[in-house]
């Protein structure tokens, strides 16, 4: 099990290879469509500090507010990549962004975006909300609550021992390409039998 701290720098995450497993701790950002759509249209400063050589979270999570007006997750289960890939490369791009960490994968833009700008795609358990929230330790900031809700708000957390595992790397590497590969040629086989 590797152990990773934010800010990770660019030598550290290429060293990493498909298939390692990872415990993550530090300062990270939950971000989906919205928030990546603001990043690359709008280029805002306000979260640029944060996730310089950090990690952007594919999470809608579920929070509450206590007493005190401090926010927790309740739940923090990952959300499909996928649906990130038009903007992935270009905000690890502009923001140096280190990590992905989201479920399913991404595709060959953010393949290539990993390899030039040296980040990796880190794989969360999908169905284990509850579980994933135990690591987040703190809520540090939100932003566009009001304007983007909750799901889609940026949430600035610091967690701990997040456990990861890596499925995209820096040279190529990625599992979910090998998995469709297999899955095709099976497919292939089965069908024209």
């Amino acid at each position: 099990m590797i152990k990773l701290k934010t800010p990770i720098s660019e030598e550290e995450i290429r060293k990493l290879q498909i298939g390692d497993t990872v415990l993550l701790s530090g300062v990270i950002v939950t971000a989906r469509d919205q928030a990546h759509k603001l990043m690359i249209e709008e280029k805002p400063d306000f979260i640029r500090d944060v996730l310089k050589e950090s990690v952007i979270y594919h999470c809608g999570p579920v929070v509450r507010q206590d007493e005190k007006g401090a926010w927790h997750f309740v739940s923090a289960g990952p959300t499909t990549s996928a649906r990130e890939e038009p903007y992935q490369s270009e905000v690890i791009r502009e923001y140096k962004v280190r990590g992905i960490i989201g479920k399913g994968g991404m595709g060959p833009k953010t393949a290539e975006g990993l390899k030039k700008y040296g980040a990796v795609y880190f794989h969360a358990v999908g169905g284990a909300g509850t579980l994933i929230a135990n690591a987040v330790k703190k809520v540090l900031a939100v932003h566009k609550l009001e304007e983007f809700g909750t799901p889609e708000a940026f949430w600035v957390i610091e967690v701990q021992d997040f456990p990861l595992v890596v499925t995209m790397d820096t040279h190529g590497g990625s599992i979910h390409k090998k998995v469709l590969e297999k899955s095709s040629k099976i497919a292939d086989r089965l069908i024209g039998s």
